[in-house]
């Protein structure tokens, strides 16, 4: 089986975490606060928290903006479920904004649209969840200018997307958006085996998200409510979670951040290969905004099914026979039975449904060779023929 994702692991890798297990630190040691240096360099952030999941960084970046009861949260319904469920564990509301056909990202215009209706209805989102789906970044421009607009922030849900460029800044700058978020999970584009960071430019929002991560905890003294009994003295100020990252998965993040702009730049190559073996099928290929560098996380194609005269399952169902692990990303949020029951059908967000009838994820990943992309090719052909 041709995975649709996999994680590369060097020997180099291999001896990072070994090292780390012959040190004396497994956890809260100093190689955390390496990856998280050198995450933040690269893309020219000025703080990046590592923890261990995402999903951890997206709440804690809600709960450092302010969200919480009778707030909303806005994000798109073609993202993993985290997307959303973050402004949930924050006890806000949550909806979404249909997406570009062509990006398949929250559409600038649809969010303009819902904005100018949500203002006269008193019921604005204090936090958008940008997702860039795929590792293509959303027009980030245009979301930042309704943000200052409607006086609501921004989290870049940017998992699929480290190494990727807005504008010929990496994402993850923090020029358009209040806090950046990266998934490292193993068939992500880098991997710690599990977790996330959280980087923003905002010395308070840092201060706090650092504060959360280890169960609202502090032994500085600047924030203590009363002087320390002694050198042993820490002191609880806020409810925080266990969120950290171990040293091992950052001393794996730091040596896989050597290759990231390898693996990319393979992904691409993968992906150009792509769009010209593909280019008399009846298929749609992914479009690529010019402003963006994508990270090429996901390589998704949809089909043309009005020329196939074959289903989306029966089509999928032939690629996985044949040995091609091929997915769906993603099923629409809205749609799931936990957010049916809040009120949202199907039909809200055309856009999306269209999409998640006709797409699928293709095999994409750095390690992957052409010998093994020429055998997704004829099994695509078989299966649509």
């Amino acid at each position: 089986m041709i995975p649709y994702g996999k994680q590369d692991i060097s020997q180099a890798d291999i001896d990072a975490v070994v090292a780390v297990l012959k040190s004396d630190f497994l956890t809260q040691g100093p190689i955390v606060p390496q990856f998280e240096k050198v995450v933040a360099n690269h893309v020219e952030a000025k703080h990046a928290l590592a923890v261990n999941s995402a999903t951890s960084a997206l709440h804690i970046a809600c709960l450092a903006l302010g969200l919480g009861h009778g707030d909303w949260l806005w994000t798109s319904p073609i993202t993993f479920v985290a997307s959303a469920n973050c402004g949930l564990y924050c006890g806000a509301k949550v909806d979404f904004v249909d997406i570009d056909p062509k990006t398949y990202n929250l559409c600038p215009d649809a969010l303009a649209a819902k904005l100018e209706k949500a203002e006269l209805e008193g019921r604005l989102p204090k936090v958008l969840v940008a997702v860039h789906l795929c590792g293509q970044p959303c027009d980030m421009s245009k979301l930042h200018q309704l943000g200052q607009r409607y006086r609501f922030r921004i989290i870049e849900d940017a998992s699929h997307a480290i190494g990727g460029k807005y504008r010929e800044e990496f994402i993850g700058s923090g020029r358009f958006s209040d806090i950046t978020v990266f998934s490292f999970h193993p068939v992500k584009i880098i991997t710690t085996a599990e977790g996330g960071m959280a980087l923003t430019n905002d010395d308070d929002l840092a201060s706090y998200m650092n504060l959360l991560r280890s169960h609202g905890v502090t032994r500085d003294p600047r924030l203590m409510t009363c002087e320390p009994d002694g050198p042993w003295y820490y002191q609880q100020i806020d409810l925080g979670f266990n969120y950290r990252m171990t040293e091992l998965q950052a001393a794996l993040g730091v040596s896989q951040m050597e290759r990231l702009d390898d693996f990319v730049a393979r992904r691409h190559e993968l992906a150009r290969r792509y769009d010209e073996l593909l280019a008399t099928l009846p298929v749609t290929t992914p479009w690529q905004h010019p402003d963006s560098y994508s990270g090429l996380h996901l390589y998704v194609i949809r089909l043309r099914l009005d020329e196939v005269g074959k289903s989306h399952r029966g089509i999928f169902e032939s690629l996985r026979k044949q040995g091609i692990g091929v997915n769906l990303h993603y099923i629409p949020v809205h749609t799931q039975p936990y957010y049916e029951s809040m009120g949202f059908e199907a039909d809200y967000f055309p856009e999306a449904m269209a999409y998640y009838r006709e797409a699928i994820s293709l095999p994409m990943f750095q390690g992957m060779t052409d010998e093994q992309q020429d055998e997704v090719i004829r099994a695509l052909e078989f299966s649509l023929a």
